[in-house]
């Protein structure tokens, strides 16, 4: 979390049992308000496998009562979607409902599940077809450059007004601290840049962070193209393939057309969930083992 840390205000925590950790929590501080963290796509209390839920449980509590020590009345934690972690891990989940925490926020997330893969739509076929048939390549060139100042800015600026998250040195910075979790695909037309996209990659899942392309991106099919590759080519031993959420305004709104796109290839919906809660309420935490 380096990279951003001038933005946020840490308030991150690490818990320890005798001399090791067995937790943390990623967090910041605003005001009176802790949140897990905003500067991270997925949150929530970080635990080693060997964990049981009767320390989890006893983990957050120590959080909550920790922070309500130092005077912060409101937690919120953004949850981490059930693909991401190793083995079940709903333990949070279930602390939300103890201590009464309001869903204030759901994302839905696009994700292929390649071990049972949904038949394209006949669009998506057709639209690798007019790639191949225009002879288009793909390169594993890790050129974020072009495809930053080329594409992807270029076009977040014309449709919405806005920057990517990550600056261009931010995701050459994260690329060499983390080399084999951030690759970079580009498509090109002859020597032309037309279609791109940024690839985070854990241990079971695969996730298309930017994806975009130039205008001929409909009568091109480069994108089609250029993700048939990376489900069929490249990323064949991934479980999921998270092609991210299509969601505006806070969880409440669906850009039909991307979503659309993505359901194209096999996609079907997964949810992120956002909570807030009193941090008072850890007091309930005393009464659930029994």
């Amino acid at each position: 979390m380096e990279y951003h840390q001038d933005r946020f205000e840490d308030a991150s925590l690490l818990i320890f049992k005798n001399d090791e950790v067995v937790a943390l929590l990623p967090a910041n501080k605003v005001d009176n308000m802790v949140y897990s963290h905003q500067g991270l796509t997925y949150g929530g209390l970080v635990v080693s496998e060997k964990l049981k839920f009767h320390t989890i449980l006893e983990c957050f509590k120590e959080v909550l009562k920790y922070y309500s020590e130092k005077g912060f009345n409101i937690l919120q934690v953004k949850t981490l979607p059930a693909i991401y972690s190793k083995q079940p891990s709903d333990d949070m989940l279930y602390l939300m409902h103890i201590l009464d925490a309001k869903l204030i926020r759901r994302d839905m997330l696009s994700v292929l599940n390649q071990s049972n893969p949904i038949k394209y739509s006949k669009d998506r076929k057709d639209g690798v077809k007019r790639a191949k048939k225009a002879h288009l390549i793909i390169k594993s060139d890790d050129d974020f450059d072009n495809f930053w100042n080329e594409i992807l800015i270029p076009n977040l600026q014309k449709k919405h007004g806005v920057n990517p998250v990550h600056s261009l040195d931010e995701i050459k910075l994260l690329k060499k601290r983390f080399p084999k979790n951030i690759m970079q695909f580009n498509v090109y037309d002859q020597q032309k840049i037309i279609a791109g996209t940024t690839i985070f990659i854990t241990e079971k899942v695969v996730h298309s962070q930017y994806i975009s392309a130039d205008e001929t991106k409909n009568k091109t099919g480069s994108l089609d193209f250029l993700h048939d590759y990376l489900l069929k080519e490249v990323f064949t031993e991934k479980t999921y393939f998270d092609f991210g959420i299509s969601n505006e305004n806070n969880g409440f709104k669906v850009n039909s057309g991307l979503q659309y796109w993505k359901e194209g290839f096999g996609a079907r919906a997964i949810v992120q969930d956002f909570y807030q809660l009193p941090i008072e309420n850890y007091k309930r935490l005393d009464a659930v083992l029994i």
